[in-house]
């Protein structure tokens, strides 16, 4: 069973005030046309009757009301005729456009304007007299008027709703863009973090296993000496990064990032820590002397050489680990590899994390990475990492 459509309250309201002015103006002889005698003088009541009623289908069924409006109106013109219905009419025809369909609401103006030319067109043809005009006038006031300011409206209201969800889709992708920002920024933070830290913490973890494990005086005081070294060293990495943090001012100079021009001294001094596990480090440098590359490359390549160092402390076999560098068509080539197979002593435990941030890192430049275990030339088994990152040589903007 269909419900009938629960009119709005502006429906009512305008139904009632047009039904009850209607009715006062008719009680009082106020018509629109002079008497007619065919017809009683209560028949103009009918087409305001219907006109009400239709009032309250204003927003449910427009194009009803429009339809059944125009002939209600139309009939007003052969009684007497009332004000009230012409103009609960004009508020039909205008309801038509803005709460009607989209094709009715281009159509209705359009139709209205050319009925209205039409009119004035045939009013002056049959009167011949220039008071002719004003039924043209009359016309465009009861249809064409209310029509057109309906579909001014609707595109107004329109234009609002596109700006709206414009406003809200940029809004939307801000939020999507500084989400992305943080999680990117944390990434980075994390990478950090590990490859400052990492280096540091798991020699102090394999010296101090080593020094619990083995009841020397003179092994436990060497040991105890690396773990106190490293001990300071990431106190002092985690010391500068936690003061780049909080500081907010922009006064602070940015701390130097790691470059290869570093690599001596991270070789020397894991060579330090790594000098009781049979492990021997090896620095092999083919890159052209003098030669700069961007920072983002150099950082990368640091990092992923210390990360492999570290993981070499952790798990190699006693052999040699060997760094190598090289820098040829535009491409830098960064290699460790070391002896891969059961290692015997203390070791640090793993989480993978390291391995992750250097396919990241490796990522971000648009570079490759490969690392696991491949056979070396005299068939020995090895562990192997080697990243190739593309690389413009910079030297000519340090020169």
């Amino acid at each position: 069973m269909t419900r009938f459509p629960r009119p709005h309250r502006v429906g009512v309201l305008l139904a009632v005030i047009g039904l009850l002015g209607g009715v006062l103006l008719w009680g009082l002889g106020l018509h629109t046309s002079a008497v007619r005698d065919l017809l009683p003088s209560w028949v103009t009541l009918v087409p305001l009757a219907v006109m009400s009623f239709l009032e309250l289908l204003r927003r449910s069924c427009p194009r009803t009301a429009l339809l059944a409006s125009t002939v209600a109106v139309i009939a007003n013109e052969f009684t007497d005729g009332n004000l009230a219905t012409i103009l609960m009419y004009t508020d039909l025809m205008y309801a038509a456009v803005v709460y009607g369909t989209p094709g009715a609401a281009r159509r209705i103006p359009v139709i209205t304007g050319l009925i209205t030319v039409a009119m004035t067109i045939a009013a002056l043809a049959w009167l011949r007299r220039p008071e002719a005009l004003l039924i043209g006038v009359v016309t465009g006031l009861v249809s064409f008027g209310p029509a057109l300011t309906g579909a001014t409206l609707r595109n107004h209201r329109q234009a609002a709703e596109a700006a709206r969800l414009r406003a809200e889709q940029t809004a939307l992708l801000a939020e999507i863009d500084r989400a992305q920002a943080v999680t990117a920024e944390r990434s980075r933070m994390a990478r950090e973090l590990h490859d400052m830290v990492a280096n540091n913490l798991s020699a102090i973890a394999i010296h101090s296993t080593a020094a619990l494990s083995i009841d020397e005086p003179g092994a436990s005081a060497e040991a105890l000496a690396v773990i106190r070294e490293n001990s300071v060293q990431g106190l002092s990495e985690m010391r500068r990064l936690i003061g780049l943090l909080r500081d907010t001012s922009g006064d602070q100079e940015p701390a130097v990032a790691p470059s290869l021009d570093g690599l001596d001294a991270l070789v020397a001094q894991v060579r330090t820590v790594g000098a009781d596990s049979g492990l021997v480090f090896v620095l092999d440098d083919t890159r052209a002397p003098g030669v700069r590359l961007p920072a983002p490359v150099e950082m990368a390549a640091y990092r992923i050489v210390q990360e492999s160092l570290t993981n070499a402390l952790k798990h190699a076999s006693p052999g040699p680990v060997t760094v190598t560098l090289a820098h040829r068509d535009h491409t830098l080539t960064v290699g460790v590899s070391s002896a891969y197979g059961d290692r015997p002593g203390p070791r640090a435990p793993g989480s993978g994390a390291g391995l992750v941030g250097m396919r990241e890192r490796v990522t971000l430049l648009d570079g490759t990475l490969e690392a696991g275990p491949v056979t070396a030339a005299d068939g020995t088994k090895i562990w192997q990492v080697r990243a190739r990152l593309p690389a413009e040589d910079d030297t000519e903007l340090y020169a």
